[in-house]
């Protein structure tokens, strides 16, 4: 069982390199997932795959996950008794489990079985995250900050998840509350409005122009 505890991918991922990355652009291609819709799979019952998991509920509180592990932390196991679409499996990771997998973590603290798990990924075209490791991930769990509708990713493009943390808390400070409620007074709007296109986008620029604040 995994005992170790870091900061890993989650949020964002590996240490702070100063002096590195001066003009380097953040290629990271950011995507929102359903994850009630799709298959993960998280290998590894200690430490780490409890943050991992617990970050993906707080955001998917629905997520349809499966975690393996020969032994899983009580913690872990209390997390899993409320939500319903996680299951747990003990047992040692086998091949066969990656199997009708969209999305996988591995987070053991055995590096082989970790290793493993990614090459067989590979072969499958599975995007894979291996905890701590970044050249082993594929992506990386980012900073989030919900408000209803309105969710923003944050990504330091792997080299400071404290920076992401930070501009995390400087994203829910300042952005209201009621938020939500705007956004569902918009989304009703946008219905009522006629023409093609083109004609909706420039109408529906024009009445959020103020969101940008005075100059």
């Amino acid at each position: 069982m995994d005992k170790k505890k870091s900061h890993h991918n989650n949020p964002d991922s590996s240490p702070l390199s100063f002096g590195e990355g001066l003009g380097v652009r953040n290629e990271l291609y950011p995507i929102f997932l359903k994850l009630h819709q799709l298959d993960v799979l998280i290998v590894g019952g200690g430490n780490v795959g409890l943050e991992k998991l617990s970050f993906m509920l707080k955001s998917s509180p629905n997520a349809n996950v499966e975690v393996v592990a020969i032994q899983f932390l009580p913690e872990l196991e209390a997390l899993v008794e409320k939500h319903p679409s996680v299951k747990l499996t003990q047992s040692k990771f086998k091949k066969k489990m990656l199997k009708k997998r969209h999305l996988v973590i591995a987070c053991t603290d055995n590096l082989e079985v970790n290793k493993r798990v990614y090459d067989l990924c590979r072969k499958k075209h599975l995007i894979c995250n291996i905890a701590d490791t970044p050249p082993l991930c594929d992506y990386y769990l980012g900073g989030i900050v919900t408000k209803g509708n309105v969710k923003i990713a944050i990504s330091t493009n792997g080299k400071s998840p404290t920076t992401a943390k930070r501009l995390r808390e400087f994203f829910e400070e300042i952005i209201p509350d009621d938020i939500n409620k705007m956004v569902e007074n918009l989304n009703e709007y946008r219905k009522t409005l006629k023409g093609d296109f083109q004609e909706k986008v420039d109408k529906m620029n024009e009445i959020t122009q103020s969101l940008k604040g005075k100059q």
